[in-house]
C-alpha cells in the first residue's frame, strides 16, 4: 500500500495494483470482470477452485469440532448430563454473542434434557459468571452449568460452583488468563488448543460443542444447522472475523435467516422497517442493536425469550419493548456522547488517550459512546461510570493499539478486566483511577506513533465511473458488476466490503440532510454516467463538493430501495480536493 495522507480527515491507503498479466489470466479463467478478477486476487483467491469455495462456502467443510481442546472431556459430559437427565443451566453473556448462544443451546438441548438458563443483570451483577448465578442453579438442583462467551477467567466463581457441587463447560473465545479455570474449557485460544481456526465467536464455541454431541450421537447435522441464524447474527454482532469457518457459518446463516426467518428476528426487522432478504450489515444495524439494547436497559434475559419463543402474541410484545428499549438507548447513547465529547474539550490535546467518567452515566452505553468518540477524537478511548461502588466502563480502540495487552499491563489497578484488540470492559476502585489512567496514558504514548493517530480508510480499486457499467447496461437498473460484488457477502474484518476510489469527479447537485448528510449527483469528464451518492455525516465536505473544482471520492457501490425500486448509489465515505 501506498500512503496518501489527508491531514485534515483520513489518510487514504490504495491497494498497489495487482498484476495485469495475473488479473486478465485470471479473469479469462473464471469469466469475469478485471474489477472482480483484481478483489479476489487481494483477497489471496487465485484459482477456480478457491473461488468456488469462496463464493460457495461448502458446509462440509468444517473442521471437525473434536480437534478442539477438551471437546471430547466435554461431550462426554454433557452425554452423561443427557443419560442421568441431569439439570444443566445455560449460563450467557448479556451482549448480542452470548444470548445467541444461549439460544441456540437451548433450542438444540430443551427436547433431550432438563435445561434452563442465566443471563446476569449488567448493574449487579456485571460481565462474567456470577455468584448470584451459581447461587440459582444450587437452589434449582442444577449440577452442570454451561457458560457460553464468558467464563475463561472466573477461576474462583468456579472454584465457588465446584464446591457445590456444579461442575462446569466453559464455552469461551475471549483471551486466557495465566490460569485457566479448574473446569471443562473450550476455547480456541487456549494456548495448548490446536483447533485450526482462533476466530469464532462465543456462539461458535458453543455451536461446536453440539456439533460434537451431534456427532457422538449420530443425530442427523440439519437439525443443528437450522440454528445459524443465530450464529450467523453473532458473528456479525460480535465483530469476529469473516474469513475462514465463520464465513461458512455466516454464510448458510445468512440463507438460513433470509430463507426461513426466524420469528423474533422477523419482528425486529419489520419494526426496523426493512424486509428480507437482508444482508449481514441489515443484521448489525437493525437486529444486534435492538437485541442489545435489552441487555443494556432491561435484561438479556428478555431477548433470550424472545429468541426461544415460539408464542406468537409473546414475540410481537417482547419486540415491541426491546424495540421500545433501543430508542432509549439512542437518546442515552446521544446524550452522553455530547457530555463526553464536552468534557474533552478541557483535555489536553497533546494526549495520547481519551478517558472520560461521570459517575451518573448509564452503564449500558458507555461501551457505544467510546465508539463515538473515536469517531470524532481517534485515539484510544475509555468512558467510565460508576456502578455498585465501583468505577466500570468500555474501552475501544485504534488500529494497532491492543488494548487487552494495555489493560493486563494496568493490571495492579484493575479489579477486572477483560475482552480483545479492540474492545474491552473494566473495572476498578475510585482510588485507583488516576494511578491507572496515568499508566494507561504511558502505555499509548509508548506505543502509538503520530500516523498511527490518523484514522485509514483503505482503497481496494481506483475505478471511473464509466468501469461501473458496461456500455450497454440501462443505467436506471443494477449494473452485473454490482450484482457480482453482492456474491462476496457476508461482509466483515477480513473481508471487507470493496472500497473504489474514482478522482475529478464534479457534482452537479448537491444537497446537505439533516444538517448532517451530503446528498449528490456526480460526473467525471468525458463521461456520460451520472452517479447518485450520500455521505453520511459529511456536511463539512459540502465546500469542497460546491467550489467548482474537481474532487476525489471514496465509497462503496450500494442499492438504494425506494417505492419498490432499486437503483445505484455510491456510499461516500470521504471526499477531497483532487489530487491528479
Amino acid at each position: 500500500m501506498h500512503p496518501e495522507t489527508n491531514l485534515m480527515q483520513k489518510k487514504w491507503l490504495v491497494k498497489s495494483p495487482q498484476d495485469r498479466t495475473s488479473v486478465e489470466a485470471f479473469r479469462s479463467k473464471l469469466k469475469v470482470d478485471p474489477v472482480v478478477a483484481e478483489l479476489l486476487l487481494q483477497r489471496g483467491i487465485d484459482t477456480y477452485e478457491t473461488a468456488h469455495a469462496f463464493f460457495r462456502p461448502d458446509i462440509s467443510t468444517l473442521h471437525d469440532p473434536f480437534l478442539m481442546k477438551d471437546m471430547d472431556v466435554a461431550v462426554e459430559r454433557l452425554q452423561e448430563a443427557i443419560e442421568n437427565q441431569e439439570k444443566v443451566l445455560l449460563f450467557g453473556d448479556y451482549d448480542v454473542d452470548g444470548t445467541t448462544a444461549v439460544a441456540l443451546l437451548h433450542t438444540f438441548l430443551k427436547d433431550t434434557l432438563p435445561v434452563d438458563f442465566y443471563i446476569p443483570d449488567r448493574y449487579t451483577e456485571g460481565y462474567g459468571v456470577s455468584t448470584k448465578g451459581i447461587d440459582v442453579a444450587e437452589e434449582h438442583g442444577v449440577t452442570l452449568i454451561i457458560s457460553l462467551d464468558c467464563g475463561i477467567k472466573s477461576n474462583d466463581k468456579v472454584a465457588y460452583a465446584a464446591s457445590k457441587g456444579i461442575d462446569f463447560i466453559i464455552c469461551d473465545h475471549h483471551e486466557p488468563g495465566a490460569e485457566l479455570p479448574d473446569a471443562i474449557v473450550l476455547d480456541p485460544k487456549r494456548s495448548d488448543c490446536k483447533y485450526p481456526y482462533k476466530e469464532l465467536s462465543g456462539c461458535g464455541v458453543g455451536f461446536k460443542l453440539l456439533q460434537g454431541l451431534s456427532e457422538v450421537n449420530n443425530w442427523k447435522q440439519d437439525v443443528l444447522f437450522e440454528q445459524l441464524d443465530l450464529l450467523a447474527v453473532s458473528i456479525g454482532a460480535d465483530i469476529v472475523p469473516i474469513t475462514g469457518e465463520n464465513r461458512t457459518l455466516c454464510f448458510h446463516g445468512m440463507e438460513r435467516l433470509n430463507a426461513h426467518p426466524r420469528p423474533a428476528f422477523k419482528a425486529l426487522l419489520e419494526l426496523a422497517k426493512k424486509t428480507v432478504p437482508v444482508n449481514l450489515t441489515d443484521v448489525i444495524f437493525n437486529i444486534a442493536p435492538r437485541i442489545n439494547a435489552a441487555g443494556r436497559l432491561r435484561s438479556g434475559r428478555h431477548a433470550v425469550q424472545l429468541m426461544i419463543s415460539e408464542d406468537h402474541d409473546e414475540i410481537q410484545q417482547i419486540a415491541a419493548e426491546i424495540n421500545a428499549d433501543n430508542i432509549e438507548r439512542r437518546e442515552l447513547d446521544r446524550d452522553i456522547t455530547e457530555a463526553a465529547l464536552t468534557q474533552l474539550e478541557t483535555a489536553a490535546s497533546d494526549r495520547y488517550t481519551n478517558i472520560v467518567y461521570h459517575e451518573s452515566w448509564h452503564k449500558g452505553v458507555v461501551g457505544i459512546v467510546a465508539s463515538r468518540i473515536i469517531e470524532t477524537h481517534y485515539k484510544p478511548s475509555i468512558v467510565l461510570t460508576k456502578s455498585n461502588g465501583l468505577i466500570t466502563g468500555s474501552a475501544r480502540s485504534v488500529a494497532g493499539f491492543n488494548l487487552h495487552d494495555a489493560l493486563e499491563q494496568c493490571s495492579e489497578f484493575l479489579e477486572q478486566f477483560g475482552g480483545h484488540f479492540h474492545a474491552a470492559g473494566l473495572t476498578l476502585k475510585e482510588e485507583n483511577l488516576d494511578a491507572f489512567a496515568l499508566k494507561f496514558e504511558k502505555i499509548a504514548a509508548e506505543t502509538l506513533t503520530p500516523e498511527m493517530m490518523v484514522e485509514e480508510q483503505v482503497v481496494d480499486l481506483e475505478l471511473s465511473f464509466d468501469q461501473i457499467f458496461t456500455p450497454e447496461e440501462n443505467r436506471l437498473q443494477i449494473p452485473r458488476l454490482k450484482r457480482i460484488l453482492r456474491q462476496f457477502e457476508p461482509h466483515g474484518p477480513g473481508n471487507m466490503k470493496p472500497v473504489f476510489l474514482s478522482r475529478n469527479v464534479f457534482s452537479n447537485e448537491l444537497r446537505v440532510l439533516k444538517d448532517a448528510h451530503l446528498k449528490m449527483s456526480m460526473t467525471q469528464p468525458n463521461s456520460d454516467v451520472i452517479m447518485e451518492g450520500i455521505g453520511f455525516n459529511l456536511a463539512q465536505k459540502a465546500d469542497i463538493v460546491a467550489s467548482g473544482v474537481p474532487f476525489d471520492v471514496v465509497y462503496t457501490l450500494e442499492i438504494n430501495r425506494w417505492n419498490d425500486r432499486e437503483r445505484l448509489q455510491l456510499n461516500i465515505k470521504d471526499v477531497r480536493e483532487a489530487t491528479g
